[in-house]
C-alpha cells in the first residue's frame, strides 16, 4: 500500500471517517503537509477547515531535541485569541537534565511565539480561527512518525474547548498511534506499517509544500467556511 499524493491519502482517509460527519466536526490541518490531506477530509465531511500551528521548543545547543512545544490555544466565540492564546507543554525532565536556565527557556519560547503568530497569520490570510468550543476537533497530518507534534496538537485542541478530539492521519507507526491515543478520544489511521522509516516512504509524491501552495489550498477552501464535494463517503 502506498499513496500517490497527499490528496489521494485524504480521500482514502475520508472513507474511514464518515461517521464524523454528524459529530459537528472542525478539521484542523497541521501545516504544511497536513493541509492537502485535511482539505480533502473537510470537503468529504462538509466541515470547516482551519490550521493548528505547533512549534517545537528546541534545546539551545541541540535544536532537534525538544524540551517542549507551544501551540495555538483557546479562542473567544469570535475566533480571537483568549488570554495568551497559547498552549504550552514543557518537558521538565529534559530541562532539568540539561540544566537549561529558565531565562534560556523563556528566550526560546518568545522567539517561537513570534514565529507561531507569524505563520498562523500568514496561513489564514486575515481570516479568524474557527472556534472549537463544544465541537469535535479532527486533527489531521500527512502522517505521524513519533507522535510528539500530534499529541501536543490534540492537547491544544482540547484546551481550546473541543468536546471530542480525533486524530486522523493516513499513515503512522503503531508506537506513535499508541502515544497519541493517550490524549485523543479517537484515532483514525487506515495504514499502520511496522517497518516504515519515515512518513515520506508512504507516498509516491511527497514534495515539500511551499508557503504559497499552502495558502492557496486554504484560500480555495475557505478556512472558516465549509468544503463540499460530490464524492460520497463510503
Amino acid at each position: 500500500m502506498r499513496y500517490a499524493t497527499r490528496e489521494e491519502a485524504g480521500r482514502r482517509l475520508a472513507r474511514s471517517a464518515g461517521h464524523l460527519r454528524d459529530a459537528d466536526p472542525v478539521v484542523l490541518a497541521l501545516p504544511r503537509g497536513g493541509i492537502p490531506v485535511a482539505r480533502e477530509l473537510a470537503a468529504a465531511l462538509d466541515a470547516p477547515l482551519d490550521v493548528l500551528v505547533v512549534r517545537k521548543l528546541g534545546v539551545p545547543w541541540h535544536p532537534e531535541l525538544a524540551m517542549g512545544a507551544i501551540a495555538e490555544g483557546p479562542t473567544t466565540e469570535s475566533g480571537e485569541a483568549a488570554g495568551e492564546g497559547v498552549f504550552r507543554v514543557l518537558n521538565e525532565d529534559v530541562i532539568r537534565r540539561g540544566r537549561i536556565a529558565p531565562e534560556s527557556v523563556d528566550n526560546i519560547e518568545r522567539r517561537e511565539l513570534a514565529e507561531l503568530a507569524r505563520r498562523a497569520d500568514f496561513l489564514r490570510a486575515g481570516r479568524a480561527r474557527v472556534p472549537l468550543a463544544g465541537r469535535t476537533a479532527v486533527v489531521v497530518d500527512d502522517g505521524v512518525a513519533t507522535g510528539a507534534t500530534a499529541a501536543v496538537a490534540c492537547l491544544a485542541a482540547r484546551a481550546s474547548g473541543a468536546d471530542r478530539v480525533v486524530l486522523a492521519v493516513p499513515v503512522a507507526s503503531p508506537e506513535a498511534l499508541r502515544r497519541v491515543g493517550r490524549v485523543a478520544d479517537e484515532v483514525i489511521c487506515p495504514w499502520t506499517p511496522v517497518d516504515t522509516d519515515s512518513v515520506g516512504a508512504a507516498y509516491k509524491d511527497f514534495h515539500q509544500l511551499g508557503d504559497d501552495e499552502a495558502v492557496r489550498l486554504l484560500r480555495d477552501t475557505g478556512t472558516s467556511g465549509t468544503g463540499k464535494t460530490d464524492e460520497t463517503i463510503r
